[in-house]
């Protein structure tokens, strides 16, 4: 066995093997790594960028919700406030009615006072003539005594 021939010619081919992989085989491969290690970089880079712009959009959300929250509690004041102011009117406007009608009513009931009093007057001055005609025995004409009666009627 030569030891030349047999060291030598595996070497020699290693060598070729690698310079022809150095050369044709390696720079292609490199140059795919680095576009995948740039499209890596860049996809890392774009998933902080989504995480910040989610966290923005996030806040932004919670900071609309409370807006939102305070402007539905101010028209739940409102209405509430308004509710109060509708009722308080119509207490109001129901107290106002309520003293109309019982002004209303008492007028009614002077007026009816008066009337009954005048016709009590009037029964009692027909019951005196009645009771006066008895005792005098005779008819007394109310036409004609008609002064008499009225003078009558305005003392009682």
């Amino acid at each position: 066995m030569n030891f030349g021939a047999t060291f030598w010619g595996p070497m020699i081919s290693f060598a070729l093997f690698v310079w022809f992989t150095m050369k044709f085989v390696w720079p292609p491969i490199q140059t795919a790594m680095a576009d995948r290690q740039k499209q890596i970089a860049d996809g890392l880079a774009a998933g902080e960028r989504g995480k910040k712009e989610l966290d923005q959009a996030k806040a932004e959300v919670d900071k609309m919700l409370r807006e939102a929250r305070e402007q539905a509690s101010q028209v739940v004041a409102q209405a509430n406030k308004r509710q109060s102011e509708l009722v308080e009117q119509a207490r109001e406007e129901a107290r106002h009615e309520a003293e109309r009608v019982l002004a209303q009513a008492r007028s009614e009931i002077d007026t009816e006072i008066s009337q009954a009093r005048d016709a009590l007057r009037k029964e009692v001055a027909t019951l005196a003539v009645a009771g006066s005609s008895r005792i005098l025995k005779r008819e007394i004409d109310a036409k004609a005594h008609k002064d008499l009666i009225d003078d009558l009627v305005k003392q009682l």
